[in-house]
């Protein structure tokens, strides 16, 4: 009986050791995750428990039952080092990239110039990187000087309207003395006729009285009235003649006065014309005395200040001219931006048009666009031997003009193994290495060759690596080549 108990509480004992073994590997299973630099310890801990255990069990001959459990559990060839995650090498597409670097420039970078100079500048409406409408007004040029030109010009062309009309009127009066001239040498002419017949008749009375005369049947006296009655006929017919020339020069007279009325009228109109174009020219000035925009964009530089003249640059914006004329403003054009990538020659033929481009800035680590190259400017640098590849960028407040930035070109895309980047340990050498599992769960350190960084936290595996193998990614840091591992989970 006392043997019995004997038995039973070296069982009980043995039963709590198992127990106490399988609670101390579940606690080194949850440091194992709270805590790698622990693992060894405790599993060392663990290891000498189980060999006590073992130790125990030859005194006090367990049962048969036991010692599988125990078997089971503890393998007497390799320990387990530790439990790790491993994941498939994987195939994967590979864009390879050309890095190159440049400096963020317009696309088209549109100048402001004010359309009427010697005019100061009253208002600026808009600050840089303000974004702007087309036709949007951008300052206000003083214009008191036009409104005065203006309405003299205004004063002007009426003016000249009422000298049109007097002349139109003077025209008019011509007219009718042209008109009564011509009935004037109309009655010149009867009277002319009425003095001829007057002549005709006392010629023929004249002729008679001569024969009377001679005859003796009447006097002489008689004779020399007739004869005076004819001249005066004749004077009267040469005065009618007189009068009628006169007329007719009258008639001249009063149509050349026409032609000067007419020749004043249209000089009038021209007036008018020539005052109602300078008053449309001072409108149109007036009208530029609002500076627009001339496209939609971004405001890159605000040049003008109030209180400048327009056309009359300050000496610090001597650079600032543009065909002679002060710039104002610069927009963006549709606020479009692009990289000017400076290649070099030998590597342009790698470059397509429409290539992805991947974009960052050493100032800025936000900037992580995407832009396409647009153009290769044919025109390579006989200095540096390098060509500029332009690259559409996309819209953004992250970029300014004149920064400094850099581009990966993507140049082509290839079939290639890639591996989590946890799964690579570099080595002090410079080196790197990714624990590869057997089929029996034991690590192997396989050195191997990196290539592209991959987006999802991947890298590319040049060489070392095949498609299918098993790498460990958890608890990688911890292995050494030939350490039998646990595997709790396959990625």
């Amino acid at each position: 009986m006392a043997l019995e108990k004997e038995n039973f509480s070296d069982g009980n004992e043995r039963e709590s050791d198992i127990g106490e073994e399988n609670n101390q590997e579940q606690e080194v299973q949850q440091a194992n995750k709270q805590s790698a630099w622990l693992l060894p310890m405790l599993l060392g801990t663990c290891f000498g428990f189980a060999i006590a255990i073992i130790a125990m069990g030859k005194f006090s001959q367990p049962s048969q039952h036991t010692n599988k459990a125990i078997a089971n559990q503890i393998s007497p060839e390799v320990p387990i080092a530790m439990t790790v995650t491993t994941v498939p090498v994987e195939t994967t597409r590979i864009t390879r990239n050309l890095n190159v670097t440049g400096t963020v420039s317009a696309q088209n970078l549109i100048p402001v110039l004010p359309q009427a100079n010697g005019l100061l500048i009253k208002k600026i409406l808009v600050s840089q990187r303000d974004y702007v409408k087309q036709g949007q007004v951008l300052a206000v040029l003083d214009d008191s000087i036009l409104q005065g030109q203006i309405s003299q010009a205004k004063a002007d062309v009426e003016s000249k309207k009422a000298d049109v009309a007097s002349s139109q009127a003077d025209l008019a009066s011509k007219q009718a003395a042209v008109t009564s001239s011509q009935a004037i040498v109309q009655q010149r002419k009867a009277d002319l006729a009425q003095e001829q017949a007057r002549l005709l008749e006392a010629e023929k009375n004249f002729l008679r009285y001569q024969k009377l005369g001679a005859d003796g049947a009447i006097s002489q006296q008689e004779l020399d009235t007739r004869e005076t009655t004819v001249k005066t006929a004749r004077e009267a017919v040469r005065l009618a003649q007189e009068n009628i020339r006169s007329a007719q020069a009258n008639v001249i007279s009063a149509r050349a006065d026409i032609a000067t009325a007419r020749a004043s009228i249209d000089s009038a109109k021209a007036d008018v014309k020539s005052n109602a174009a300078r008053l449309q020219q001072l409108k149109t000035q007036l009208a530029q005395t609002l500076v627009r925009a001339p496209v939609a964009g971004i405001i890159a530089e605000k040049l003008a200040r109030v209180g400048d003249v327009t056309g009359i640059p300050p000496q610090t914006q001597a650079i600032n001219v543009v065909g002679g004329t002060q710039k104002l403003f610069s927009i963006i054009s549709n606020s479009k931006l692009e990289l000017r990538a400076e290649v070099p020659a030998i590597q342009l033929s790698q470059i397509k048009i429409g290539a992805e481009v991947k974009v960052t800035s050493d100032a800025n680590s936000q900037v992580h666009l995407r832009g396409k190259v647009r153009e290769i400017e044919p025109i390579v640098n006989e200095n540096r031997r390098e060509a500029i590849v332009r690259i559409d960028l996309p819209s953004t407040q992250l970029l300014k003009l004149g920064m400094f930035a850099r581009a990966a070109i993507n140049t082509n895309t290839v079939m290639s193994v890639a591996v989590p980047q946890k799964a690579i340990l570099p080595q002090p050498d410079g080196s790197a290495i990714a624990f590869t599992l057997s089929s029996k769960n034991i690590v192997n350190a396989q050195k191997v060759e990196m290539g592209e960084i991959i987006n999802g936290g991947k890298v590319e595996i040049k060489s070392g690596l095949q498609s299918g193998e098993q790498v460990v990614i958890d608890g990688a840091g911890y292995l050494k080549d030939g350490d039998k591992v646990k595997v709790i989970s396959n990625k």
